[in-house]
């Protein structure tokens, strides 16, 4: 039987981290595509330890590199090791010692991307990124469209983890579910790190692609705004393949700088 496991703490803030409305506002800003459909690339999402530990931010970060590599037409090998052993990095959390196993504050997560990278078995990849507000849904799609994936922070009802009897999740996660499924609270069941891949339209009722547990999991517009605790925006610029939808050559400069600045501290 497959396990799930959660691991996204609370949304917290930290001084300086970037902003994306205000570092690269021409891309937040402007209309993003009303239809954005990916179902000829396959993104190859894998579980990255996530049904061993509560890893689901480091999973996120590796599915993400392997997201933005698919949009390229290649692909990235990104493993469990990887994965966990960022997770220690980013966490405290001690392979083999659940007790250590508290889950990842996504900022925080991301602040060691930025500074330490990602590790691999042959190279290192070394992210930028920045946030949004979390219902800045045209800023979200966004970032989907142009940075290859958005990376969120949701929290979860049990009934999104109802399963069916071959352990099979909901084939469409929504905010009208049946009694059986469990509380329908967001929260819970937990914090939970995942990217949105794709969608088909902008309705409530329209559906998104969620990369997540190794998986493409579909939900509703309106399911994903009722769970949404915090939005950012992951940039691999050396794997991402140009197109007329990622950001202009200005905004990766104010976006590089707010990076900088982040590290450097407060003066």
């Amino acid at each position: 039987m497959t396990l799930r496991k959660l691991g996204c703490r609370p949304a917290r803030t930290r001084t300086g981290q970037p902003r994306l409305s205000s570092t690269m506002r021409a891309f937040m800003d402007r209309r993003a595509p009303t239809r954005l459909v990916r179902s000829q690339i396959d993104p190859a999402p894998r579980m990255l330890g996530n049904d061993m530990a509560g890893d689901c931010t480091a999973a996120g970060i590796g599915n993400h590199i392997r997201a933005t590599a698919a949009l390229g037409g290649y692909q990235v090998a990104v493993t469990a090791t990887d994965a966990l052993g960022f997770y220690a990095r980013s966490t405290g959390y001690v392979p083999g010692n659940p007790a250590t196993d508290h889950g990842g504050i996504e900022v925080d997560v991301l602040t060691t991307a930025l500074r330490s990278g990602y590790a691999l078995a042959d190279q290192t990849l070394f992210p930028l990124w920045g946030s949004a507000e979390a219902d800045d849904l045209n800023g979200i799609r966004n970032i989907t469209a142009g940075l290859s994936a958005a990376y969120l922070g949701v929290r979860l009802a049990m009934a999104d983890m109802w399963t069916d009897t071959t352990n099979a999740l909901a084939p469409v996660w929504d905010t009208h579910t049946p009694a059986w499924r469990g509380d329908p609270t967001p929260g819970s069941a937990g914090g939970h790190c995942l990217l949105l891949w794709d969608y088909t339209g902008t309705d409530d009722t329209d559906l998104v692609t969620l990369l997540t547990w190794g998986t493409r999991q579909k939900a509703t517009w309106r399911w994903l705004r009722s769970r949404l605790m915090e939005a950012h925006g992951l940039a691999w610029r050396q794997l991402l393949p140009p197109g007329a939808l990622t950001p202009a050559g200005q905004d990766w400069e104010a976006l590089t700088a707010a990076n900088t600045a982040y590290l450097a501290g407060p003066d």
